[in-house]
C-alpha cells in the first residue's frame, strides 16, 4: 500500500479536530457504526499482540447515575486544590459527558491475559496499559473520521468503578468514555478557548 498526499491531509485533518468533547447532542448512534468502531479498536497495536483492552457497554440508568455520582464527588474533592482565579476557571469547566453522551464505554486492561502468552512484557508490564491507551486512540480517530466526538472522564475513583461494575479480579480500570456527536464542531481544544492550558511543543532532544 503506498499513500498519496491525500492519505496525509485527511489524517492531518483529523488529527487536528480530534477533540476531547464535553458537549454531547443526545441523538443515538447508529449500531452499524458502533459495530465499525468496534472493529476499528482490534487494529489498534499491542505488546505480544495481548489485546488486554476490555471494554463495557453502560446501558443501565441505575450504573450511570451512580458513575456521575462517584464523578461529583471527585470533581468536589479535585476543585479544593485550586484557589483564586484558578479555581473560578476549574469551575467553570464542563468537566464530563455523563449527562447526555448516549453510548458511554467504560474500559479496562486485563492484567494478566491469556492473548500474547507473555510475550514483550515481562520487564515492562506497563506495556499492557499502553496497549490499551493505543486501542482508545484509535476508536478516537475512528470515531472523529465518522464526524462522532469522544471524550475521556477521567475524575473517576477507579476502585469505585471496578467495584460498582464487579468486573472480574485483574481487570483495572483505565478510562471511562463518552461518544456521540458534539453539539458543536471545533477545531480548538476547550482547554485552550477557555484559558486554562495551551499545548506546549513537543521537542525531540539529541543526545
Amino acid at each position: 500500500m503506498k499513500f498519496d498526499t491525500s492519505h496525509r491531509d485527511a489524517l492531518q485533518d483529523i488529527l487536528n479536530w480530534r477533540r476531547d468533547i464535553r458537549h454531547f447532542r443526545t441523538d443515538p448512534v447508529d449500531e452499524n457504526l458502533l459495530l465499525r468502531l468496534q472493529m476499528a479498536m482490534d487494529l489498534a497495536p499491542s505488546v505480544g499482540n495481548a489485546r488486554p483492552w476490555r471494554v463495557l457497554r453502560i446501558e443501565a440508568p441505575r450504573l450511570r447515575a451512580a458513575v456521575r455520582a462517584i464523578f461529583m464527588a471527585e470533581n468536589t474533592r479535585a476543585a479544593k486544590r485550586y484557589d483564586g482565579t484558578q479555581a473560578d476557571a476549574y469551575h467553570s469547566l464542563k468537566l464530563a459527558g455523563l449527562d447526555r453522551a448516549p453510548v458511554q464505554l467504560a474500559v479496562f486492561t486485563d492484567t494478566n491475559p491469556s492473548e500474547g502468552h507473555g510475550l514483550g512484557r515481562q520487564t515492562m508490564p506497563e506495556t499492557l496499559y499502553q496497549s490499551t491507551s493505543m486501542a482508545i486512540h484509535t476508536l478516537w480517530l475512528a470515531a472523529r473520521a465518522e464526524n462522532l466526538g469522544l471524550g475521556m472522564v477521567s475524575i473517576l475513583d477507579p476502585h469505585a468503578i471496578e467495584q460498582l461494575l464487579d468486573v472480574p479480579e485483574g481487570w483495572t480500570f483505565t478510562a471511562w468514555l463518552c461518544l456521540g456527536y458534539p453539539e458543536t464542531e471545533d477545531d480548538s481544544p476547550l482547554l485552550h478557548r477557555n484559558g486554562w492550558q495551551a499545548n506546549t511543543q513537543t521537542l525531540w532532544h539529541i543526545r
